[in-house]
């Protein structure tokens, strides 16, 4: 998700500058996506904020979307409603006009967490369920060795879990999420057992962290991973995650519920 700052203009990572194969790169996964319904469940109504190209909108649910990048918009499926252009830190509906909210791989493009944080509790009279990665974990994946500034990026871009909990209030639950090694949304972790993978540049690109790193890095850390590759050396190193079954990273799932 793109978020505009709260004076209308564009915030620091439109995915229209990213590449137009988001879509094609991130699909949802139905295992994380089943425990986004069950932190759900119950509910009827779901507002989803920062819904990008409609990842992880389930058909149990009566969702609306809001995502304020014209391009995301413009990659959402045909069978899924149109999303609303507006910010999260100023959602244009009443209080507790949905049974419950949620967000994946969105808060650390805000530009002002807690104001939209706050945003989706008002909004929402039961639970708020948010996907995202600590930061205090990030730097734990083996592609750190690859692309440190990468993954710097990510740790320094990511809210603190404490943060998101404070804000969100009431009762909070935060849960490891365990990523398949055969996982279809193609975030980095994801290819934890599938390293050629990121050799691609528009898997890359639909990282929104590897943006922040000039194209000449980008391609010194993809050129010593394909030399690992070919030589043998990552397999020696990692080669056991290619049949691990999951990959208990950084991905988490906050599930806030009222007072």
């Amino acid at each position: 998700m793109t978020q505009r700052t709260t004076d209308g203009s564009a915030g620091d990572a439109d995915y229209g500058t990213i590449g137009t194969s988001y879509s094609a790169y991130r699909q949802p996964e139905p295992r994380i996506g089943a425990l986004i319904e069950q932190a759900l469940a119950g509910s009827r109504t779901v507002l989803n904020v920062g819904a990008g190209a409609g990842s992880y909108e389930s058909a149990a649910f009566d969702v609306t979307a809001v995502e304020p990048s014209a391009s995301m918009r413009a990659q959402r499926p045909a069978h899924l409603p149109a999303a609303i252009d507006a910010v999260a830190e100023n959602l244009p509906f009443p209080d507790d006009a949905f049974d419950g909210a949620m967000t994946t791989f969105s808060v650390h493009q805000w530009s002002d967490l807690k104001a939209g944080l706050r945003e989706m509790r008002r909004v929402a009279r039961g639970p708020v369920a948010i996907l995202t990665c600590d930061p205090d974990l990030v730097r734990d994946f083996w592609l750190y060795e690859y692309a440190p500034l990468v993954l710097d990026t990510e740790a320094r871009r990511y809210p603190a879990i404490g943060d998101i909990t404070e804000a969100l209030g009431g009762r909070s639950a935060v849960t490891p999420v365990p990523i398949p090694v055969d996982c279809t949304d193609g975030f980095n972790e994801a290819y934890y057992g599938r390293p050629e993978r990121l050799l691609d540049p528009a898997a890359r690109q639909s990282c929104s962290a590897w943006s922040f790193v000039d194209a000449a890095t980008s391609e010194q850390y993809t050129e010593q991973l394909r030399r690992d590759l070919e030589s043998g050396a990552w397999d020696a190193r990692f080669g056991h995650l290619r049949t691990q079954p999951f990959l208990n990273g950084s991905l988490v799932l906050v599930r806030a519920d009222v007072q």
